[in-house]
């Protein structure tokens, strides 16, 4: 089983990821283990479809380094199993070619002002974000993944 939760940042997809993994057992992988830093969004998507879906599609174990963000760089491996039930979460991963795999997709959705302020109690900063919203603009541009959502949640 696949679940997919893509959406804006701050609109609750790790939230709502956590409290699915809690009710049916499934392992969540965060996209911004995936993201090559904050300007990785397509990356991660692109690595998400790639390094991880179409491995295990054809049966095979996906394995893919994680980005660990202290150091800016590529770090520990990680692996997933065919057949293993997973929740997807971050933004850039509900795709065209993702939709293709996933049993369950879900859009998140929530006012920029309610998102904004959820990202800078959850970081701190938000100097990030100017960036990263071009970049998820242009995931939503190309990919309409609130189309290609079972459910558009408003948080």
């Amino acid at each position: 089983m696949l679940t997919i939760i893509d959406g804006r940042s701050g609109s609750g997809k790790t939230a709502l990821a956590a409290r699915l993994a809690a009710a049916s057992g499934a392992r969540v992988i965060h996209m911004d283990d995936l993201y090559a830093g904050w300007s990785g969004l397509a990356t991660g998507s692109r690595l998400l479809e790639r390094g991880i879906l179409v491995p295990l599609a054809e049966g095979r174990p996906a394995v893919w380094r994680r980005w660990d963000w202290a150091v800016g760089d590529w770090g520990s491996e990680d692996r997933a199993d065919p057949g293993e039930s997973l929740i997807v979460e971050g933004c850039g991963a509900l795709t065209l070619v993702t939709r293709a795999h996933a049993d369950r997709a879900v859009w998140l959705d929530a006012p920029e002002a309610v998102r904004r302020a959820r990202a800078l109690e959850r970081d701190g900063d938000d100097s990030w974000w100017a960036l990263w919203r071009e970049q998820e603009d242009a995931h939503i541009a190309a990919n309409d993944p609130a189309a290609l959502a079972d459910e558009v949640i408003r948080t």
